[in-house]
């Protein structure tokens, strides 16, 4: 399926990005379900989720 292969693509591309490539990707990203910004969300690192709060503010 296209929209799960471009979800992989989405994933594997917040996988290797820094701290700060993860929220951009995180909060510019459109047409993700909710389970797929939470399968992001549980990529993300725990000690930065404040700075990715703030980003979504």
């Amino acid at each position: 399926m296209d929209n799960n292969q471009n979800f992989e693509e989405i994933k594997e591309r917040f996988k290797n990005a820094s701290v700060d490539g993860k929220i951009e990707i995180y909060t510019t990203t459109q047409g993700l379900t909710v389970e797929q910004y939470k399968e992001l969300l549980r990529m993300f690192p725990l000690k930065h989720l404040d700075e990715l709060e703030k980003a979504m503010a």
